[in-house]
């Protein structure tokens, strides 16, 4: 069971979210929050799966909660639900840690997958977001894209073509099947990107794949 935790200032809208949940009978919702402080006790007393994060709260936002929960040992996967598909704050909460971003608007199948590519340590993005990720990254200068394609010298090839498919949005299996290797395998190549570039989910390593330029 993949439990999940709610966070939003608008009680109707942690209402909606709640019931589309409760659809599937792999996941449940421990608990709901209306702030980023209220966010950070749930996720200490509830310990969710994964926590559903709006961005513009009252208090503590939903940008800086993000990073107190993800700073946490082996924290919950963290996915930001905004109405904002273009918010800069969006993009530094992603940087920050966070697993995924959707807008609200989101079909209520595409919420319930990613929640469970969430807490299997995929991700998922809005359609689009992808897209702007890409052209916010390719807008930084050059002397930033060397420093970015440096850090990816300690790369193996493989680990360099995982990063490549993940950068590209493709889950483990995709990858598995694209090149042509096991779901295991490709699983202990994104543990060594987490190592080697020091960061903490897939969402960062795509940014560091876009960063690089080694993704167009």
């Amino acid at each position: 069971m993949i439990s999940v935790l709610l966070v939003d200032d608008e009680a109707l809208v942690r209402v909606g979210l709640r019931m589309i949940l409760e659809t599937a009978d792999d996941l449940a919702v421990v608990g709901d929050a209306a702030d980023g402080r209220a966010a950070i006790d749930a996720v200490a007393r509830d310990r969710p799966d994964v926590v559903l994060m709006d961005i513009r709260m009252p208090g503590l936002d939903g940008l800086a909660a993000t990073a107190a929960i993800r700073a946490r040992p082996r924290p919950p996967a963290v996915i930001v639900l905004t109405t904002f598909d273009a918010d800069d704050v969006v993009f530094r909460a992603l940087e920050a840690g966070a697993t995924g971003f959707l807008l609200k608007d989101t079909p209520p199948r595409d919420l319930l997958h990613a929640v469970r590519l969430a807490a299997a340590g995929d991700s998922m993005l809005s359609p689009g977001a992808t897209r702007q990720l890409i052209d916010r990254l390719t807008a930084e200068d050059r002397t930033r894209r060397r420093h970015a394609l440096d850090r990816l010298r300690v790369l193996t090839e493989r680990e360099r073509q995982v990063l490549v498919e993940i950068g590209l949005g493709h889950a483990n299996a995709d990858i598995a099947a694209r090149l042509h290797m096991s779901e295991a395998t490709v699983k202990s190549h994104v543990t060594r990107l987490f190592d080697k570039l020091s960061v903490t989910n897939r969402v960062q390593l795509a940014i560091a794949a876009f960063r690089a330029g080694i993704v167009e």
